[in-house]
């Protein structure tokens, strides 16, 4: 049941999950199929956390005026529809919506096949395969074939149950196989730190099942947009028989302790404590540590180690609406473009952007009334904004968005006369519609992990399914990290329909 703003939920369920990012859905339609009593709570007022959209109805909202460049005019009765975080994921995707979600979803599936970099050293055209990459780092780069499946073959091997090292960081993988090859280097890892935050000196281990997720068979997006994914979701759930109720902030997890025994109870609903003996915690880990369960209900061991996790880093967004009567040429679906002169991490944080991500959205995306947008996106330092001036930050944001348009020029030529809609994104903007800490766009670093699995042994029927690492984090890693955490779910306190 949807339940509307003056509806409480029921006193008690058997499981009661908070967020309804793709990780938190999963948990809730999951366990709703197999027979539980299920509360979905959302602070926000759709579902998707960052793995959502907007509509802007353009004789509602004004577009962003951007100093020295034509002002923009909205045309009558026209909206846009902008996609948050639909810039492409694995073909694994299809196999865990179809098992989890149903037939109905998977069949959105369609393949992303004109992957672009452009930047200093290189401008290549790619499907974003194995295949394609063999091909084009023997043919572009020169390097020879044997080593290529060479590094593939490693790649696949540095899993926690492989033959190699787990821990070794990435740059020291990309040394063994292409020594003062930095263009390599960046071929082969700038489109991953864009994607999820990685870095050179985060463990092999992360990168290469990201890596080797994509490389199975290339890119994927959503056929109808996130709107359509979420409004197929929502429909699921509440076949399903979940209770979803949106603008509702939890305030705490309720704990019980008898002795040295910690379990949970429930949680607080404004005065309300909805009672279930399964909290599953879908909010940022450190959130859920330090403010939804308490220092106070925690082992002082675990507390330390909390204070040891890393957040990732955040981002910028820039929304551009295309006037319907303008068509683009086609220039890819996402192009990786920059104009820093190599490849490093903290010039892709930097606030003096020189690499974004255009994802060029068609009609065909959303047929039969699509609409031409563009969404660029940047990897961005929380710091960077919030310890501005209100004045200063409106002035870097329009800023952001006049070097995005300048960059954008670059590759379509004229394109800000045809313009009808701008809105940009800041870490802030993250922080206040996803309640993620500094606004992270990919939760915490890889040791957030065992910090969240250490959650469910210090106090029973607490979990927690937020974005954590690289490997729990993406679309297909939130799908995958809620269907892992069912399982634990119906292993730990359902038995009896246990497999």
């Amino acid at each position: 049941m949807l339940l509307s703003s003056n509806q409480n939920p029921n006193d008690c369920y058997d499981v009661v999950v908070i967020g309804a990012g793709l990780g938190g859905m999963t948990v809730a339609n999951i366990l709703a199929r197999s027979g539980k009593r299920v509360l979905l709570l959302e602070a926000h007022n759709k579902l998707g956390g960052f793995a959502t959209y907007f509509r802007r109805d353009l004789s509602q909202k004004r577009s962003l005026q951007i100093p020295g460049l034509p002002t923009i005019e909205a045309e009558e009765n026209s909206h846009h529809i902008f996609d948050i975080s639909l810039h492409g994921f694995p073909f694994g995707m299809l196999k865990s919506f179809r098992r989890y979600w149903g037939e109905a979803i998977s069949k959105l599936i369609i393949p992303l096949t004109d992957i672009r970099f452009i930047n200093p050293e290189y401008s290549i055209q790619t499907s974003y395969t194995r295949e394609d990459f063999t091909r084009i780092l023997s043919s572009h780069f020169g390097v020879r074939e044997e080593v290529v499946q060479s590094f593939f073959k490693r790649v696949m091997s540095v899993t926690p149950n492989g033959e190699e090292d787990p821990q070794i960081p990435v740059r020291e993988l990309f040394e063994e196989f292409f020594p003062g090859r930095s263009d390599v280097v960046r071929f082969l890892m700038e489109p991953i730190t864009y994607a999820n935050g990685h870095t050179l000196e985060d463990p092999a281990l992360t990168y290469s099942i990201v890596f080797a997720n994509f490389m199975k068979h290339g890119i994927y997006t959503i056929q109808g947009g996130t709107d359509l994914l979420l409004t197929l979701m929502r429909e699921e759930l509440l076949a399903n028989g979940v209770d979803i109720k949106f603008n509702t902030l939890v305030a705490k997890i309720e704990v019980e302790v008898n002795d040295n025994h910690k379990s949970t109870r429930g949680v607080w609903v404004k005065d309300q404590l909805v009672q279930s003996k399964v909290v599953v915690s879908n909010a940022n880990l450190l959130s859920t540590i330090h403010s939804l369960v308490g220092e106070e209900k925690l082992s002082l061991a675990l507390l330390e180690k909390s204070r040891q996790v890393r957040l990732n880093n955040s981002s910028c967004q820039v929304y551009i609406g295309i006037k319907k009567a303008h068509s683009l040429p086609d220039m890819g679906d996402l192009v990786f473009y920059s104009t820093a002169s190599h490849f490093d991490t903290n010039l892709l944080l930097s606030d003096k952007i020189s690499s974004r991500t255009f994802s060029i959205y068609y009609p065909r995306l959303r047929p039969p009334h699509g609409r031409y947008t563009i969404v660029a996106s940047s990897n961005a330092r929380y710091e960077d904004w919030s310890e501005l001036p209100p004045s200063a930050y409106e002035s870097k944001k329009l800023l952001m968005v006049k070097e995005t348009l300048e960059t954008l020029e670059q590759l379509i030529p004229g394109i800000s006369s045809h313009i009808d809609y701008l809105e940009a994104a800041t870490p802030l903007t993250f922080e206040r519609y996803t309640h993620h800490q500094k606004g992270s766009s990919f939760g915490t670093k890889f040791e957030g992990l065992k910090v969240g699995e250490h959650l469910s042994q210090e106090i029973q029927g607490l979990y927690h399914c937020g974005s954590v690492g690289i490997i729990m984090s993406g679309w297909l890693g939130a799908v995958n990290f809620g269907v892992i955490t069912a399982n634990n779910i119906e292993r730990d306190h359902f038995p009896l329909s246990y497999p």
